[in-house]
């Protein structure tokens, strides 16, 4: 599909300047505060820790597979949630 790429790239670079202007205004435990401030946000970042631990499972059968290393994405999407699997994505399509 040759629109993939560059929505991907768009949905990627819209996502994460919009995760740095959180990150600025409230900072990283701002964030994780303001995720577990009531049940809805709660449970939207439950749903979030949920979809990010399956697709780095889809990562790391993707990387093995490949016999790449597959604990940087993993690192990646602890410390910064979707994009760590929007960058995988990316990287992947690029080779």
């Amino acid at each position: 599909m040759p629109l993939q790429k560059p929505l991907l790239v768009l949905v990627t670079l819209l996502f994460g300047a919009f995760s740095l202007w959180a990150l600025l205004q409230i900072g990283f435990v701002g964030i994780w505060q303001s995720g577990f401030a009531n049940l809805g946000s709660a449970q939207i970042t439950v749903d979030l820790i949920v979809a990010c631990s399956l697709l780095v499972g889809f990562i790391a059968r993707d990387c093995r597979a490949q016999g790449r290393r597959w604990w940087p994405w993993a690192v990646l999407t602890l410390a910064a949630g979707s994009l760590g699997p929007l960058a995988y994505l990316l990287w992947r399509q690029r080779r």
